[in-house]
């Protein structure tokens, strides 16, 4: 029988795949932390608030300032103090007032979602002053005139508003802001029946003061716009029109201000060219986006673009996955302009007739899926437009290709992908036109100038990701940041619109973290493909119980040997608010089929990928504090690319 190899690293494992750890060290010092009430196996936590201070007694001597979202273990409670440890395995280090702590039961934080197509959130007082907003007859009315209050500066105590969400966007991945999730609750919408997870947050900045910087004539708002052509053979006239298109809008701001804040790039792709050399690429950066004074190189660029390939790829799906990837990766989206600020607005817009390589193809050259490019797109504040040209060679494609580009095409609740039905010329010619035309518009409309485009021309999706894309711009210039509140009650779902994501729970994670899941998918992964007959992938789970087991055993790791699913086991884990096809999977459910064992694989593999890209990308993480490791810098990881 083939044995299960299963890498577990010397360093505490993953809140992520939680194994809540009893430290030999721990049990030799007679010390371990207070386990949290109502579990067996989870320490008690807590966050320092602003001003806290480490002391060597109750009532004693100040042995350091702590920074703001320091994370403490509690050893013991006593008299309105805590005494805490950086470490469940060390000894404590001292004692905090409690008045300066917060408890922190969950590993997970609030993330602000762009306010652009539903209304400010209110922070309530409770639980219950939520649940009556959210129960109100009159709720949209009710909200909008707390709203009004709340910036007027005269909410009456009755109102229970401990605070409002920040009118701009604040980017959680560029300016890491600290809104734990203190508790949750699960609930629905007496209206819609959606499914509302009801939140208790605590605001913490890093900051205790906020410099505003005022928008002024150096920083103006600006946009790149990437489009990655499919350049294989089907696609010639397509580009033609493609170039048509630009060159109309290019000629329209030439000379203008506009056209001074509007870049544009082109990257072309294709297929794998080891399997098929002839042809010459898979992707290739046509024009990379820089800072012009003429745009014509651009036209050119997508000129060359029309030369497209003179034979078959391997299968009908191109790799457009690839070309995303670079748009995302080697566009220089931080490019330094005059006035030295980054691109504000940005825009891919992907133009195939074809469906994307599924990671799991041998021919596609990346194993990251579309779900966690999107995630990973988002966070940087890129947009990906798709245009699918639906023409009849491919009718068979056209359901995968839509499901997929579907996946890829969101931003801030909307969707972004535009079909065009039969593969028209003409319809192709007029979606693009007006797409990049709204675009542009964008830039018009927050410097006040008149737009080309009605608002009949364009979409409710389109205007209001320009008004994302305007509240993020300021969210950056003005330092924005989360409300500055101790503890609050707010919904993940707008409460006048239960269908519109409003602050979005994240896993917050350090890179030390991060690398253990890898460690333990890839061990998974590597399980998983190498059982090739009926029996061996049966045993998988079987495999994996016996190590819960074993470890059940220890006395280093406290965990559930009787649970039914992998999550189960893990206690911290079926405590998190959020669904696992891997963690919830059960020995039936695993032996069900071929095809869900294959999924679950495929998965696990993309969601590796993935992980191993924000390893390496420096940009994605945070000093919690100064002076942390390298091993603790943090990132706040959304739940949807957990396995």
């Amino acid at each position: 029988m083939l044995k299960f190899k299963w890498r577990i690293p010397s360093f505490v494992l993953s809140f992520v795949l939680a194994l809540a750890v009893f430290n030999q060290d721990a049990e030799a010092n007679d010390r371990a932390p207070l386990i949290l009430e109502g579990t067996e196996t989870i320490y008690q936590r807590v966050l320092t608030r602003p001003n806290a201070k480490l002391m060597d007694e109750i009532n004693g001597s100040e042995i350091e300032a702590l920074p703001v979202f320091q994370p403490f273990y509690v050893f013991t409670r006593q008299e309105g103090w805590v005494e805490v440890g950086p470490s469940f395995s060390g000894e404590p280090k001292g004692w905090i007032s409690e008045q300066q702590t917060v408890l922190w039961q969950q590993n997970i934080v609030g993330s602000f979602t762009i306010p652009a197509n539903r209304n400010r959130q209110l922070l309530m007082n409770d639980l219950g002053s939520l649940e009556d907003l959210i129960n109100n007859e009159a709720v949209r009315d009710l909200q909008e005139r707390l709203v009004s209050e709340a910036n007027a500066g005269i909410l009456s105590a009755d109102s229970n508003v401990i605070s409002i969400e920040p009118e701009n966007f604040v980017n959680i991945q560029d300016s890491l802001y600290l809104m734990p999730i203190l508790d949750f609750t699960e609930t629905f919408d007496p209206v819609a029946y959606n499914d509302l997870l009801l939140m208790e947050v605590a605001s913490l900045p890093k900051e205790e003061e906020v410099v505003k910087v005022q928008e002024d004539n150096n920083n103006p708002f600006d946009a790149g716009i990437v489009f990655l052509l499919d350049t294989t053979q089907s696609m010639e006239n397509y580009i033609a029109s493609t170039q048509t298109v630009l060159q109309g809008i290019v000629q329209q701001i030439a000379g203008t201000e506009i056209g001074e804040l509007v870049n544009f790039a082109v990257i072309g792709f294709r297929d794998n060219v080891d399997a098929v050399p002839e042809l010459e690429y898979r992707t290739k950066t046509l024009i990379g986006m820089e800072r012009r004074d003429n745009e014509a190189p651009v036209i050119d660029a997508i000129g060359q673009a029309i030369d497209v390939a003179n034979v078959s790829s391997p299968g009908f799906n191109e790799d457009s996955l690839a070309a995303v990837e670079d748009a995302i990766d080697s566009i220089d989206w931080g490019q330094k302009t005059g006035d030295g600020h980054p691109i504000d607005a940005r825009y891919v817009i992907l133009v195939t007739d074809a469906g994307p390589k599924d990671p799991s193809d041998i021919n596609a050259r990346s194993k990251i899926g579309a779900v966690e490019l999107q995630r990973d797109a988002e966070g940087k504040n890129i947009v990906i437009m798709t245009l699918h040209l639906k023409t009849d060679t491919g009718s068979s494609n056209h359901g995968y290709a839509a499901s997929r580009y579907k996946e890829l095409s969101r931003f801030a609740g909307s969707s972004y992908y535009f079909p065009i039905e039969n593969g028209s010329e003409a319809a192709f010619e007029d979606v693009s036109r007006r797409l990049v035309t709204a675009l542009t518009d964008h830039v018009r409309l927050v410097r006040g100038d008149d737009r080309v485009q009605s608002e009949e021309e364009t979409s409710v999706e389109l205007e209001n990701l320009g008004r994302a894309m305007q509240l993020a711009w300021l969210g950056a210039t003005e330092q924005t940041q989360a409300p500055d509140v101790i503890r609050g009650w707010v919904s993940n779902m707008a409460v006048e619109d239960s269908s519109v994501l409003a602050i979005e729970p994240r896993l917050l994670i350090t890179k030390n973290e991060m690398s253990t899941l890898a460690a333990l998918l890839e061990n998974l992964i590597s399980f998983g493909e190498q059982a090739q007959s009926t029996e061996e992938q049966l045993d998988f789970f079987g495999q994996v119980r016996g190590l819960i087991a074993d470890m059940a055993q220890n006395p280093d790791f406290v965990i559930n040997a009787e649970a039914d699913t992998l999550g189960g086991a893990l206690e911290f884990i079926d405590r998190l608010p959020y669904q696992s096809q891997v963690l919830g999977m059960t020995e039936d459910r695993w032996a069900e089929s071929a095809m869900f064992r294959r999924s679950i694989i495929d998965g696990m593999s993309q969601k590796l990928a993935q992980y191993r890209r924000w390893l390496f990308d420096s940009g994605v993480w945070t000093e919690l504090y100064e002076g942390s490791p390298d091993g603790e810098y943090v990132f706040a990881m959304p739940f949807d690319v957990l396995p």
